[in-house]
This record gives structure tokens, sequence and C-alpha cells, in this order.
């Protein structure tokens, strides 16, 4: 398996494989209107040894209490329903969190289901203070710090693009 930097031949391969990992096509339809609108902070792929798009994940920017602070909102995270239960999604996530940390971005939050990402160190959000804005249970909003003392210094609502909310 090979984890890289999405490339533009890449951007079908991902459609496709986001409209086969989801019940619909609301995700594929989120990727393709950040993408549009410039609010691609880090995609990347999982291949195979022929290049085929086992898993994708995307991260683009949010708010925190209405202030830019390079935060990062990991979403959506897919992996082809024939290679799950093989580590594709927490090796995509290691990966997404080195590069960002080496880019500078200090928190990644999530809403998910924490049996998938607690693994990966996220923790609720409200622990530190931080909501979203949609009426979830608390704990499928999770947030990981990457830069050390960075969740110290923000708290209040995080908001991600304003594409999330046709999800």
């Amino acid at each position: 398996m090979l984890i890289r930097t999405e490339a533009p031949a890449d951007i079908m391969r991902i459609d496709r494989l986001l409209k086969q990992a989801f019940e619909t096509d609301a995700e594929a339809q989120l990727v393709m209107t950040l993408r549009e609108n410039s609010e691609t902070t880090l995609s990347l792929v999982a291949t195979d040894d022929d290049g085929e798009v086992m898993g994708h994940i995307f991260f683009s920017p949010v708010t925190v209490a209405g202030e830019e602070r390079g935060w990062q909102g990991l979403g959506p995270l897919a992996v082809h329903p024939d290679h799950r239960q093989q580590g594709i999604a927490k090796a995509l996530i290691a990966e997404g969190f080195e590069i960002l940390a080496e880019l500078g971005y200090p928190v990644v939050v999530v809403l998910g289901d924490p049996q998938n990402y607690r693994s990966s160190g996220f923790v609720t959000a409200a622990a530190h203070q931080l909501d979203c804005r949609w009426p979830v249970p608390e704990e499928l909003f999770m947030v990981r710090e990457l830069l050390p003392d960075s969740l110290c210094q923000l708290s209040g609502r995080v908001e991600y693009s304003a594409a999330f909310n046709e999800l």
C-alpha cells in the first residue's frame, strides 16, 4: 500500500470510492464542493500496487470561536468496502497527522464514531470546552492535538465550511 497526496488523475477515482463507501452521494459532492471552493488543506489516497484507490482522507479548515487558527476538520474518510479492516483508515489518519503537524497545523477535529477515532488519539471535544453547530451526541465530536499546548489556547464553537451544512 502507498499513501500519497491526491493527484488530479485521482479525482474521479476518489469520487467513485466515496460513492461506494457511503450510503448516499453527499460525501462525494462535499469533497467536490470543497475542492471547487479551494477549501482543501490536505487530501491523501491509499493505493494498491496497481494504483487503484483503496482509501481516501480529506482535511479542510475550520474556525474556532470565529477565528481562523489553522485548525483542520477531518472528513470524509473512506475505505473501499473490499479493503476494510486492514488498517488503511488508521494509516491514512497517521500519515495525515504527520503531514499536518510538519506544516504547522495544530489541531484536528472530527465528527464520527468514537470507536473509529479514539485509537488515533482523539478525545471528546467537550472536555476542552469545544462544540460544533450540529445537535449531535457529545461523544461524536472529537479533537486531536497535533502540536503541543494548542488545545489550551481556545474554546468555543468549531465551525466547518458552509459546504458541510448540506450533509
